[in-house]
């Protein structure tokens, strides 16, 4: 397939330790460096912008990963959606990869990683990358997300704008309005009405840790990750605040951190452009694209 940019991806799928067949479209070379995408909580695979795609102008191999019970990946029978089945997951991914990973991860995603590569088995990466998201998180914006997607769970929206106009409303920062061709990808059309393209039993059964008990197992997990940590938040986050980002630094001294302007939570798509500039260029200092590792 070949995007409206000119960057052809085709379908990544490997199937997980537990048996479901997890999704990933793949851009650029088969043979270059790998860079895995990992999503936040309630989005897909599409939610990277031109991320991916400019990684792939830059010789990389560039997977944007379905997690579990989202997009087009399978959902769990069993409800199994605890942070240690994504952080599994992407072992899987990483497993598949012909050498290290770049491994950028949004929320969800970003906890993913931290659990992967600081925990054993671990993931040896080549650097990992925390959009909007670190060990502390303040508990303000965990819950504003959680009412998100809990609120449209069950009833869905009757047209593709009611959808649009909910998630204008929870990212008030954005300038732009929200594209319908793109809040398609995330939504599926059931009867007359549209529904969130995730699986509701990822907030009732899934992930119920202890908040301490995750908080303390990513500190961990952060002090012993070996490769170059990027911290890219939101200057308007409500998740991912001034002293999540001094409280990573106390457990990272070497960490990079960069503040994007005009962003909240959703700082991948709320500015791509910046976001992806800051990626690149943490990534030229520490880890060259045209190396092989």
């Amino acid at each position: 397939m070949t995007s409206r940019t000119g960057v052809e991806s085709e379908l990544a799928q490997i199937r997980s330790r537990d048996g479901l067949n997890l999704v990933a479209d793949r851009y650029g070379p088969a043979d270059g460096q790998p860079v895995i995408f990992m999503h936040g909580g309630g989005q897909t695979r599409h939610s990277w912008g031109g991320t991916a795609m400019e990684m792939a102008r830059r010789g990389c191999s560039a997977f944007t990963c379905d997690h579990r019970g989202h997009g087009d990946s399978d959902w769990s029978p069993e409800g199994a959606y605890a942070f240690e089945d994504n952080a599994n997951d992407l072992r899987d991914w990483a497993a598949h990869m012909q050498r290290p990973p770049v491994v950028i991860g949004a929320s969800l995603g970003g906890i993913a990683a931290m659990l992967a590569l600081g925990h054993a088995p671990t993931v040896q990466a080549r650097a990992l990358v925390l959009v909007d998201i670190a060990p502390l998180m303040e508990r303000t914006g965990t819950d504003r997300i959680i009412s998100f997607m809990r609120e449209n769970m069950e009833s869905g929206f009757a047209r593709l704008e009611d959808a649009a106009a909910a998630v204008q409303a929870y990212t008030p920062e954005r300038k732009r309005a929200v594209d319908l061709s793109s809040i398609r990808k995330n939504l599926r059309q059931r009867g007359d009405r549209w529904y969130w393209h995730w699986d509701p039993k990822c907030l009732k059964d899934g992930n119920d840790e202890d908040a301490e008990q995750l908080h303390q197992r990513l500190c961990e997990g952060v002090r012993q990750t070996t490769c170059p940590i990027l911290l890219v938040r939101g200057r308007h986050s409500d998740v991912a605040s001034e002293e999540s980002a001094a409280h990573l630094l106390s457990l990272r001294p070497d960490a990079a951190c960069v503040d994007v302007s005009g962003a909240g939570h959703m700082v991948a798509g709320d500015r791509n452009d910046i976001f992806t500039d800051a990626v690149l260029e943490f990534l030229d200092r520490n880890v060259p694209l045209n190396q092989v590792a």
